[in-house]
């Protein structure tokens, strides 16, 4: 069974891509357009998220918090997608839960790599 991994991001060609790399390599993908949409569509068990970190309505950091409050998704790895590189935004991000943290733009090899690692 392949694994499920959600994509969270406000823009729409951002999703596509990081979608098209996922379900190429074999992923199940999930997309959601910023975290209020994601949280509503958190319904099944997911494997993995991708969230961007300035999004309209719900940033990635609140929607990390969100999910991380949820028990079935404590160990879920998530990983911040963004343009943010500041240091600050780094702490912000694994204070709130965040795994792992890839910068825009990103190459679909790293992307892979980093599912494949966290996905073991």
């Amino acid at each position: 069974m392949s694994k499920t991994i959600m994509t969270v991001d406000d823009s729409a060609s951002v999703r596509q891509m990081v979608s098209l790399t996922l379900k190429d390599a074999g992923y199940s993908v999930i997309e959601a357009c910023d975290g209020k949409d994601a949280l509503a569509k958190l319904t099944d068990p997911v494997d993995m998220i991708v969230t961007d970190l300035n999004m309209p309505n719900m940033d990635g950091i609140e929607f990390i918090r969100n999910v991380r409050a949820k028990a079935q998704y404590k160990f879920v790895p998530i990983v911040m997608l963004t343009t943010e590189s500041q240091a600050d935004k780094k702490e912000q991000g694994k204070a709130a839960g965040a795994t792992g943290w890839i910068v825009k733009p990103f190459k679909p090899d790293q992307l892979l790599a980093v599912a494949r690692k966290l996905l073991r």
